[in-house]
């Protein structure tokens, strides 16, 4: 699938378009992330199937961080429908090495037909991983399960696929 020209807000400042990256990228998505000491989105949040792991699965790509860069992932981002200001907090406590990108508007989102969920108001992606060479998706991990394990998934699918 090539993927809409859609520009999103990053937490580093930039604009990216997904459709626009040149070389290799790994975008993984997730529902939405909390702040330790706030109440989670909605009483029964995890009663969602798949809603609860944001963190453990950021955690997994910003500790198989090198290993995605060594094996091809020119570009690493976070995906989520939260503002960016929201995202920026993560970025900072988990001490993430990339950009999360904020779809917000769900923009991309319903270009790219991408699967969500509703809760508490709000458009949520399920959790997603996608490989993209030159803005054409040439892999996607749906659903992900169980979420710390999501980053060594792609990187093992990597090692068996150089020639993509």
């Amino acid at each position: 699938m090539v993927l809409p020209d859609v520009a999103l807000p990053a937490t580093d400042g930039r604009s990216v378009s997904l459709a626009h990256l040149p070389g290799g990228a790994v975008v993984y998505a997730y529902p939405r992330t909390g702040e330790p000491g706030k109440p989670l989105p909605t009483p029964d949040w995890d009663q969602i199937p798949g809603a609860r792991g944001c963190t453990p699965q950021s955690c997994s790509f910003r500790n198989h961080y090198a290993e995605l860069k060594g094996l091809g992932a020119d570009h690493v981002f976070g995906l989520s429908t939260q503002n960016t200001a929201y995202q920026q907090e993560l970025v900072e406590r988990l001490r993430l090495p990339f950009p999360v990108l904020s779809d917000e508007k769900v923009e991309l989102v319903r270009a790219a037909r991408l699967p969500t969920f509703e809760a508490a108001g709000s458009t949520l992606l399920k959790r997603l991983t996608l490989v993209i060479d030159d803005g054409r998706v040439i892999h996607v991990f749906y659903p992900v399960f169980p979420t710390d394990r999501s980053a060594s998934d792609v990187v093992e699918w990597l090692r068996t696929n150089p020639n993509r």
